[in-house]
């Protein structure tokens, strides 16, 4: 039977990249080594780090005055990196999940955070509007979108002040104009590659200007100077990641999966809507996710949840239980999965239905 992957992280590949990975694994780049054991200094993993910062750039039309690096340490390090390198004083925090939440702590061991809105009043069901930015904050961090509650920012903010963004569950999903943010991070585990590696889009010039002193290891200057190899590098990781990055680009790049990822999430978000057993957990939808789509049962039919998962494995569907702070389902809808699987989400939803 097949399987359709609709888990939030580790999640679905493109078939292309996990082929193009096991043939790495077993000759990489005619080396006649796997990249499982490959020198991060051979001539042949320089070029493979070389081309996928490259075309980070080229999918997301990265300007001049910017660098991209790979690192270790996930998106949870970043939390740390992010206001170790670049507060001084004071940031601000858009609250909207989980992530979001505990970003703002790892700031606060540095220096003044504060919250400048939060969703946390309806369990983060819907994207604050209504704020201001406090120009005297040396940045505003935002979470671009969130996993667990399934909501997401469809757009760029304009903000006066460096603008920082964790885009780890929607990076190459949709076309960003890089020039408004002087920090982007994302870990590779859900739109990108397999877990180990983090992909972080650093301005330039935003750089040297924290006066505390920053471990080596963990200032950004030394993986911008090192090209990311300063320590070994995720090697299988950045490998994987370079796969899906030309699967991508293949496709069209972001603005051609951005097309699909829309028909994706309308296809599903119709069903909730329509399907008496199920409704949204977010029910703006200019608020809700094109990647992580969360619903639950109706009060009417909440003992039919469990019959319900049940029914879902039985047709294939793998990953659907929702985060425990919200219980009910989520299917993510990254990239990498075919429309064909939403498809059978749905089809399984209205028979489950017509059962009820």
């Amino acid at each position: 039977m097949k399987k359709h992957n609709f888990f939030a992280g580790p999640s679905i590949l493109p078939q292309y990249t996990i082929e193009k990975t096991i043939e790495g694994i077993k000759d990489f780049a005619g080396s006649g080594l796997s990249v499982l054991e490959i020198s991060h200094r051979s001539k042949e993993f320089i070029a493979c780090m070389n081309d996928s910062i490259a075309l980070v750039k080229e999918l997301l039309d990265v300007p001049s005055g910017y660098q991209v690096i790979f690192i270790g340490g996930g998106a949870s390090l970043q939390f740390a990196m992010v206001p170790m390198n670049l507060m001084n004083n004071k940031s601000a925090y858009l609250l909207t999940g989980s992530w979001a939440s505990k970003a703002l702590k790892e700031a606060k061991f540095f220096g003044e955070a504060i919250t400048v809105a939060s969703s946390k009043d309806k369990n983060f069901n819907y994207i604050p509007k209504e704020y201001s930015v406090p120009e005297d904050a040396d940045y505003f961090h935002i979470t671009t979108n969130n996993t667990i509650f399934g909501t997401q920012l469809k757009k760029d903010p304009d903000v006066k002040i460096p603008l920082v963004a964790d885009m780890s569950s929607d990076i190459f999903s949709r076309p960003v104009d890089v020039s408004k943010y002087s920090v982007i991070y994302a870990g590779a585990q859900k739109n990108l590659g397999p877990a180990g590696v983090t992909v972080v889009i650093i301005k330039e010039d935003v750089l040297g200007k924290a006066t505390r002193p920053i471990p080596t290891m963990l200032d950004y200057r030394t993986h911008i100077e090192a090209e990311s190899m300063y320590n070994t590098p995720p090697v299988f990781a950045v490998f994987a990641a370079l796969q899906t990055l030309k699967w991508l680009k293949d496709l069209g790049g972001v603005e051609a999966i951005q097309k699909v990822n829309i028909r994706k999430a309308a296809m599903l978000y119709d069903e909730i809507d329509r399907n008496k057993l199920f409704v949204p957990t977010v029910t703006d939808p200019e608020d809700r996710s094109l990647m992580n789509i969360c619903f639950v049962m109706t009060e009417e039919y909440k003992e039919l949840e469990a019959p319900f998962m049940e029914f879902a494995k039985s047709r294939g569907m793998v990953g659907l239980a929702g985060h425990r702070s919200v219980g009910g389902f989520r299917a993510s809808t990254y990239n990498a999965l075919p429309e064909e699987s939403v498809k059978a989400l749905v089809d399984t939803m209205k028979e489950f239905e017509s059962q009820h």
